[in-house]
């Protein structure tokens, strides 16, 4: 994939590239709330990024941060204990309710959305 294509806005839409770093981007923060922490400065500053294209950044470099969010992920899943998934859990700046299965499910429900959009996206840019 070509860059043009990677950074590409059809229709104004946001491109590949923002939701690779999106997807691996929520993955993390949305998973560190699960565990009951708090972003750290270097998550804060991955999320401002998420906003700005970064044409320095390949679809490669792109696809494999995805991948390993996604493998983190995993072992977090497959090690959180049953009797934790009703636990409270804080999200954001806000401090929003939540409980460790509602973070967890909202990771994959949020991770499959940008999953479709990405391909949704490739098949417009060609």
């Amino acid at each position: 994939m070509s860059a043009a294509q990677l950074w590409a806005r059809p229709g104004g839409a946001a491109s590949i590239g923002f939701h690779l770093m999106h997807l691996a981007g929520s993955l993390d923060r949305l998973l560190t709330y699960a565990r009951g922490r708090t972003l750290n400065a270097a998550q804060r500053e991955a999320l401002t990024a998420e906003d700005r294209e970064d044409p320095s950044r390949t679809a490669a470099d792109l696809v494999a941060a995805a991948q390993d969010a996604l493998d983190r992920a995993l072992v977090q899943v497959r090690t959180t204990a049953l009797c934790t998934l009703d636990e409270a859990r804080e999200v954001g700046r806000a401090r929003l309710p939540s409980t460790v299965l509602g973070l967890l499910v909202h990771a994959a429900e949020h991770a499959q959305r940008h999953s479709a959009q990405i391909i949704t996206t490739r098949k417009v840019t060609g």
